[in-house]
C-alpha cells in the first residue's frame, strides 16, 4: 500500500490534469465561433465536470493531510502553447478545435490509467475508476463530434 505522501502525490497529479483540462476547454471556448454554439455549451459542461472531479480529489488530498494542487502540469502548459501556435497557422476550425480537445482527453485517460496502476486504497480506486469512466464518456463525445467533421 502506498504511503499518504504517495497517495497525495498521485491525487495531486490528477488534480493538475483536471486543471489542464479546465484551461484547455477555456481556451477552446475562446476559439469557437458563433456557428459552434453547441461546442460552447459542451465545453462549458466539460469545464464544470473537471471542477467537480478536481474538488472531489482535493477532498481526499486534504483528508490524507496534504494541500490540493493549484497549478497545471508542465506538459499541459507546453501542449496549450503548441496548440496556440498550431492554431495560428491552421486556423480555429471545428475539426482542429475538437482534435485538440480529444488529445487533451487522451492525456487525461493516460493519467487516470497510470494512477489506477498504483497500489492505492480501495476507496480511492473506486473514486478514480468512477472519474475515469466519466472522463471516458466525455472523450467519446468529443471524438464522435470530431469524426462528424473529418
Amino acid at each position: 500500500m502506498e504511503t499518504s505522501k504517495q497517495i497525495i502525490e498521485t491525487l495531486n497529479d490528477l488534480i493538475a490534469i483536471n486543471n489542464d483540462r479546465i484551461a484547455g476547454y477555456e481556451q477552446a471556448l475562446k476559439e469557437t465561433t458563433a456557428e459552434d454554439a453547441d461546442l460552447k455549451a459542451l465545453f462549458t459542461q466539460m469545464i464544470s465536470e473537471s471542477h467537480d472531479l478536481r474538488n472531489a480529489l482535493g477532498v481526499e488530498v486534504q483528508a490524507a493531510g496534504g494541500d490540493m494542487e493549484k497549478g497545471a502540469t508542465a506538459s499541459g502548459t507546453i501542449y496549450r502553447a503548441w496548440t496556440d501556435l498550431k492554431a495560428a497557422f491552421t486556423g480555429h476550425n471545428r475539426h482542429a478545435i475538437l482534435s485538440n480537445c480529444e488529445s487533451g482527453e487522451d492525456a487525461a485517460q493516460r493519467a487516470y490509467k497510470s494512477a489506477l496502476s498504483d497500489d492505492i486504497p480501495g476507496y480511492i480506486r473506486t473514486l478514480l475508476t468512477q472519474q475515469q469512466q466519466t472522463l471516458k464518456a466525455s472523450h467519446d463525445k468529443i471524438k464522435a463530434l470530431r469524426d462528424l467533421v473529418a
